[in-house]
Parts: C-alpha cells; structure tokens; sequence
C-alpha cells in the first residue's frame, strides 16, 4: 500500500521517539509495517509518503531514477533572478555540488494555512515565496541550498511528489489517506 501523509511542523519523520518532547508518526494511527519513504525534518511541512513496500523506496529515492519533488519555501528577503538562476544552475555546498533544478519565484503568495506556531518575521526584512524542484534530497538540502545564495528559508513545504500534488489530495495538517491506483501513477508522473 502507498499512504500519501499531511505532515504538520514539529513531527519526525520516524514511528520512534528519541525523546519525550519529540511528535512522531506513531501518534498517526497508520496501518502496521508502514514506513516513510525519504524524509521530512520535523521543522518542514507537506507530502510524505509512507509504504509496507520496499520497491518504492528505490523507484522514488533513487538518484539515477532523477524523481522530481516540488517544495514551497518561505524565504528571508526580496529573491531575485540572480539567486535563481544559482540554484537552477547547483549550488555548491560543503560537502557536495548540487544538482540542477527548478527555481522560480512564485509571483502570488501560495496561500498555505498559517503555521504553528508562526515563522520568525521581521519588520524591516520582506518575506518571498519560491518553488523548488528537486530530483535529489540531501539532508536539509532546500534549507542550505536557500542560505547559500542569500536567503535564509522560514517555511519549507513539499507540495508534490512525482506528478501528486498535496493540493489535489484534501488533507489538512495530521491528515492521511491511503492511495488508489490512479493516485499511484500519479506519484510515478514526472
């Protein structure tokens, strides 16, 4: 089975608490045998999937299999095209190059709910919204990505994986549900 998960700030991508304070999946109510497939760290948002099947781990994670996720980042400062074209191009990082992607700035506010608790803002410094996608995830990638061209990231949401998007799925924050087959293929899409 393939379980598409609306997963809300502050939740470890993980059924086992390594501390008390920590949120988990496990507090979800998914089925047994279920695991998530890649990662989102607890201060990220949006489109996780979770499977009992080992095949989609390689299918989606892959890097050779270059499958797309699309995010949502809510960045310090006014980005501008020169940041942009940084990140289409890869940006370099300690300890690797990244690879090429999609960077563009989204023009209209996307209109995500209102996080809990509500990003740092301040009043002299805009905010902007950009849409990457990615066909690598590195640990805390779209994060260090943003920093080193200029513009810290205050809100990362996944918003799709595959040609699934996290709009088209209904769930609020907290919320799962279990894939149809078409819903599959749609998570396949480029």
């Amino acid at each position: 089975m393939l379980i598409a998960f609306h997963k809300p700030y502050g939740v470890l991508s993980q059924f086992t608490r390594e501390h008390p304070s920590h949120r988990t999946l496990a507090e979800f109510g998914f089925p047994p045998e279920v695991y998530p497939i890649g990662r989102l760290d607890a201060d990220s948002e949006g489109l996780l999937l979770l499977s009992d099947e080992a095949r989609w781990n390689g299918i989606l994670l892959q890097p050779k299999h270059g499958h797309p996720r699309t995010y949502h980042a809510q960045v310090e400062g006014a980005v501008d095209a020169a940041a942009l074209a940084a990140l289409r191009g890869g940006v370099v990082l300690k300890e690797f190059r990244t690879l090429p992607c999609g960077a563009k700035r989204l023009e209209v506010e996307p209109g995500h709910p209102a996080r809990v608790p509500p990003i740092r803002e301040r009043k002299a410094i805009p905010t902007s919204w950009i849409a990457l996608t990615l066909t690598e995830g590195k640990n805390r990638q779209v994060r260090r990505m943003t920093a080193a061209v200029g513009f810290p990231t205050l809100r990362l949401i996944r918003v799709r994986i595959g040609g699934l998007a996290l709009a088209d799925l209904g769930l609020v924050e907290g919320e799962w549900k279990r894939l149809d087959g078409s819903e599959e293929k749609r998570v396949l899409a480029r």
